[in-house]
């Protein structure tokens, strides 16, 4: 049990600037705070990328159904991408009365012998972990007969959100998989990515510019993960966050344990990404670095300038409703401004104090910051006069009643938007947005009805 996360530590994090004045927990359960995603699913978020590992699910099979593949990550892995995978013990009423422990150790055995993985996340989901199935025995003696890490996640459904979940990720990494080895060098300017999941390759669009300056990723958590680098993350000399709210207990401790200090940004849209980069550099503390830096984003800049002239005037005057999370609610409206879009309202449920601080200062005093998106979009749409609205796939309906252009900016988007290269990418996908004629074409009427 000394091994298993505390849920009331993680949810009251020492390290968020504006903790001492909250009256609650951060993130504390509410009821229905599940149903945008349980911790099952953002534990899984948090470790799924690892395409070298495998994820056993230890639940029913219909946990396993719902929580496959829910991101489009991607991998630069040679080998097998084992997140194609599904993996269960799919536990019946049998295994209910009589444990099924003896499902999760042969489980483990045959994954071991078809697919030889670097590690093995098994993961409790809420009905095993109910009945108390002892998976941190199982995978301590799995990992004594195969040799390779195996890491008991306790994130079950019913303990929280998804946000809670993703945490609960990084506590099973940090306590079984971080510091269990050494990397072959090191050097100076090795680097963390905490909360970079690289959907649709997001990494890839600024990881270049990093390794041009001389920057070395030593690893990330987790997208185009490796199980052997993220053993080795204790070595690097800064913690990068990308996204703060899912992991920011784990750079906390990994501070605390190994001396490694943490920035936070973002790397959407022309600004942030400069922003990012020269954070980077200054947090190393080089000044030929700082200097090369400095080169590198004015070419740059120039250079994504010139290819986004033509888009100036089409994006003059339009304006925007955003609805997404994280730092996302900040981060992608800093890019629709470097665009000229006006974000005239950004949805802020789903992001920490220190998000919604950023996004009142992106925003400026007359943005609206969304609590409840669900309700306030469409009547904002009408107030302002909105011709975009940016948000997840959910939300479609809404554009399409109010006959808007809409765009998909969560994980199911399907083009990268990161950095200076993912800003041309989001101008085209914008433009193209509203010029579709679809938006108000569904939204009228029938030539019949009145």
């Amino acid at each position: 049990m000394a091994n298993k996360p505390k849920i009331k530590e993680l949810l009251d994090e020492s390290s968020c600037t504006h903790n001492q004045s909250r009256k609650v927990a951060c993130n504390a359960p509410t009821p229905g705070a599940t149903t945008g995603g349980c911790a099952f699913e953002g534990a899984q978020i948090s470790l799924f990328p690892y395409a070298d590992a495998a994820h056993l699910v230890h639940g029913p099979m219909t946990c396993l159904g719902s929580s496959w593949e829910t991101r489009a990550t991607g991998t630069s892995y040679p080998g097998r991408n084992l997140t194609q995978m599904g993996f269960t013990t799919d536990i019946n009423i049998n295994d209910v009365v009589f444990s099924g422990e003896e499902k999760v150790a042969a489980s483990i055995d045959y994954i071991m012998e078809h697919y030889k993985p670097e590690a093995v996340f098994v993961y409790a989901t809420c009905v095993t972990a109910m009945i108390g199935d002892d998976i941190d025995l199982i995978c301590k003696q799995a990992a004594e007969k195969h040799k390779v890490p195996m890491v008991p996640v306790h994130a079950p459904g019913f303990v929280g959100s998804k946000n809670l979940g993703s945490r609960l990720g990084g506590e099973a990494a940090l306590s079984h998989l971080i510091g269990t080895r050494e990397p072959e060098e090191t050097t100076p300017f090795d680097i963390n990515l905490i909360g970079e999941y690289n959907v649709t390759g997001d990494m890839w669009q600024y990881s270049p510019l990093l390794e041009e300056l001389g920057i070395r990723i030593l690893s990330t958590l987790s997208g185009d993960g490796r199980i052997a680098q993220i053993r080795t993350a204790h070595r690097a000399k800064l913690n990068v966050i990308v996204c703060a709210k899912s992991l920011v207990s784990l750079t906390r401790k990994m501070e605390e344990r190994y001396g490694i200090p943490s920035i936070s940004l973002s790397f959407y849209g022309r600004r942030d990404t400069s922003d990012g980069l020269r954070a980077i550099a200054k947090a190393l503390g080089d000044d030929d670095l700082i200097a090369k830096t400095d080169q590198l984003i004015a070419r740059e800049e120039a250079d994504i300038a010139v290819k986004l002239k033509p888009y100036q005037s089409f994006f003059q005057g339009k304006k925007a409703v955003l609805n997404t999370g994280g730092n996302k609610t900040w981060s992608i409206a800093s890019a629709l401004q470097d665009l000229g879009i006006e974000v005239v309202a950004t949805a802020v449920k789903k992001a920490t104090e220190d998000d919604r601080a950023k996004a009142r200062q992106t925003l400026g005093e007359k943005g609206v910051l969304m609590m409840n998106p669900g309700v306030e979009q469409a009547k904002l749409i009408d107030e302002t006069g909105a011709d975009l609205l940016l948000a997840g796939g959910r939300s479609l309906y809404t554009a399409i009643k109010k006959g808007i252009a809409f765009a998909d900016v969560n994980q199911e988007k399907k083009k990268s938007y990161g950095g200076y290269e993912g800003l041309l990418n989001l101008a085209e996908d914008l433009k193209n947005a509203l010029q579709n004629p679809v938006f108000k074409n569904v939204s009228r009427r029938a030539p019949w009805e009145k």
